[in-house]
């Protein structure tokens, strides 16, 4: 397998690849795969005018063509998979929220496994369950898993059980302290099994499991492990009997289907697991315009499924997808059995089709209505401020930046991008900057600024704004002004300034004030600018002196030096955990021993209330 840039259309070799455009710039604007490159590539050139409106925009911009050659169109189809998610090009169909999803990891390669949140799927013998939607709903359910199951959440090694002390979640009944051997193996074991079950969404063989758990526990008379179970039958009773049945097939299916507004889309997702609807979740798509149904849905169970844990043995969709074989093979490959992936005629399955783009329906005009309000309400405003400040180009991207500390210590900066005037939170940057600045704010801003255009200067590449922002007065744009100019750019800077209330008041532009009364929604663009911007900065900082807080609490402990701090604080997570710690758990971390461990034991416990 290997790159290379072909000279014009017909000079692709007749094999499967992946094919790659560049702009003039040098950005990657679509990625795409195919069975032949040949052919494929040829299509875009042969005859424009068959193409739909979005292709015709996107061959006007592409000024080279990269390739990669595979063995076959499986192998391209991966690939692609994996360069769209890094890459992420103007003209593929992207997920609106097109993220690294959270997933819930069990660690089966601990003797002793936990449950974490975890951002990306790993080859490293864990067990993945996801992907959710939402961090606070996986936080939320890794809770609620560990007061039902009192499995561990510490991070410390257990090479000795039995030899620890307990910590606080063991005596308020959080934990079943595997630390001190107050649990064997086998049965900690069982407790990630019932686990597992659970998130497998599998509730009726988790209630069979714990029904047999309970006899025994009654039957060599422990009757308190009988109650306990007894109560989480319950609780997963109630869950099963809020659970819909939908199909009597009792099978694990995913039912796609879409609705469309404008060149606007929102999916649907419907989860069946056994044959009950568990979860449905929707995903918006955006720029369709000319996009086939066949297409968009074609593009969307690339995306969704190169991106998710657990496949089902079948996929319902809506209508008749393209390369059904190649992606149905991917699949089949990807969960280790066959997946069956088909637009059903009649019967239950066609109304749940029918049931997942009736929803998606309602979805995608609420979202419609939202979207247009809030994109006209973005380009008033960016029109407002292209007027007010008789810019040479419309600022469709807005860079600003901002600088926290506490006295010139520990100084940081932040970066926010606003592209056609919302957020763009994946380009955000944060800045710890260099010591000796003191509380030299025109130097802290000059640096950040340094740091994030220094490259743009030799790299052709380089996503450029069309206007600069800072918060502060004339001398921070001035600053930041001559750096750019050493820097060989010619950018637009504007500094961002607030009134005796510490709100924001106007913009500085060449060294005069343009007071943003009577531009409401410019008003609202800036002070929303201006308020991320600081938010952000804040954050870091607070981040970094909490970090600091606990290094100097430690630095404090004779004996207690870099190397061991690091080895307590990986051990046990935070400062907290140290202070609850016993001596001979503070002794089995690595690098301490028992004299080290008396001395942060008594010191947490001092009367003058270090601790």
């Amino acid at each position: 397998m290997y790159g290379k840039e072909a000279e014009g259309p017909g000079g692709f070799p007749d094999v499967p690849g992946v094919y790659i455009m560049k702009d003039e710039r040098g950005s990657i604007i679509y990625i795409g795969k195919a069975k032949s490159l040949k052919k494929r590539v040829g299509q875009y050139f042969r005859d424009k005018a068959s193409l739909d409106i979005k292709t015709q925009v996107l061959v006007n911009q592409i000024e080279s063509i990269e390739y990669i050659i595979t063995e076959t169109e499986l192998e391209a189809l991966i690939l692609e998979c994996n360069f769209i998610k890094k890459h992420r090009p103007r003209y593929n169909i992207l997920l609106k929220d097109d993220k690294n999803f959270p997933y819930i990891r069990v660690t089966l390669e601990e003797e002793y496994p936990r449950l974490m949140l975890a951002r990306k799927m790993k080859k490293d013998g864990s067990k993945y369950f996801g992907p959710y939607r939402s961090s606070y709903y996986v936080k939320q359910t890794i809770d609620a898993l560990g007061r039902l199951f009192k499995v561990r959440t510490c991070s410390k090694k257990i090479a000795r059980p039995g030899k620890d002390r307990a910590c606080l979640n063991y005596h308020i009944g959080r934990c079943m302290a595997p630390c001190q051997g107050s649990v064997s193996r086998e049965e900690y074991g069982a407790a990630i099994k019932q686990i597992c079950l659970f998130l497998s969404h599998r509730l009726e063989e988790l209630i069979y499991l714990l029904n047999k758990e309970m006899e025994s526990a009654s039957q060599v008379l422990d009757f308190e492990k009988a109650a306990r179970i007894r109560d989480q039958i319950e609780t997963f009773k109630s869950m099963a009997e809020k659970q819909k049945v939908v199909t009597t097939s009792m099978e694990d299916l995913d039912v796609i289907a879409c609705a469309r507004s404008g060149d606007s889309a929102c999916v649907q997702v419907l989860f069946i697991r056994g044959g009950k609807l568990l979860e449905r979740e929707h995903y918006f798509l955006e720029n369709l315009e000319g996009v086939s149904s066949s297409k968009l849905t074609t593009e969307f169970v690339k995306r969704f499924y190169s991106a998710t844990a657990f496949i089902p043995k079948e996929i319902l969709l809506q209508c008749e997808i393209d390369e059904k074989y190649v992606i149905r093979q991917w699949l089949k490959d990807k969960k280790d059995g066959a997946v069956n992936i088909r637009v059903p005629q009649r019967g239950d399955k066609k109304q749940l089709v029918q049931m997942a783009a009736e929803n998606a329906a309602e979805l995608i005009n609420n979202f419609s209505e939202r979207m247009k309000k809030e994109r006209e309400e973005a380009y008033s405003a960016l029109k407002e401020l292209y007027s007010a400040l008789t810019l040479e180009e419309f600022p469709f991207r807005i860079e600003a930046f901002d600088i926290s500390n506490i006295q010139g210590v520990q100084q940081v900066g932040s970066m926010v991008v606003f592209e056609e005037g919302r957020p763009k939170k994946s380009d955000y940057r944060r800045y710890k900057l260099r010591e000796g600045h003191g509380p030299d704010d025109y130097k802290s801003m000059r640096e950040i600024v340094t740091r994030r255009y220094r490259k743009c200067k030799v790299d052709s590449t380089a996503v450029l704004p069309q206007l600069v922002l800072v918060d502060g007065g004339r001398g921070h744009v001035s600053s930041v002004q001559d750096e750019l100019e050493a820097l060989g750019l010619n950018l637009t800077v504007c500094g961002m300034v607030k009134d005796d209330r510490h709100k924001t008041r106007g913009i500085i532009m060449n060294g005069r004030e343009v007071p943003l009364e009577g531009l409401r929604h410019a008003y609202r663009l800036v002070a929303s600018i201006q308020d991320e911007a600081h938010r952000f900065a804040i954050n870091y900082h607070r981040s970094l002196r909490g970090s600091a807080q606990t290094r100097s609490t430690l630095d404090g402990i004779m004996g207690i030096g870099q190397k061991r701090r690091k080895e307590l604080l990986k051990h046990f997570g935070d400062i907290s955990k140290i202070k609850e710690a016993g001596v001979e758990e503070l002794a089995s971390v690595e690098g301490m021993n028992r004299a080290a461990a008396q001395r942060v034991y008594e010191f947490f416990r001092q009367p003058s209330g270090q601790s």
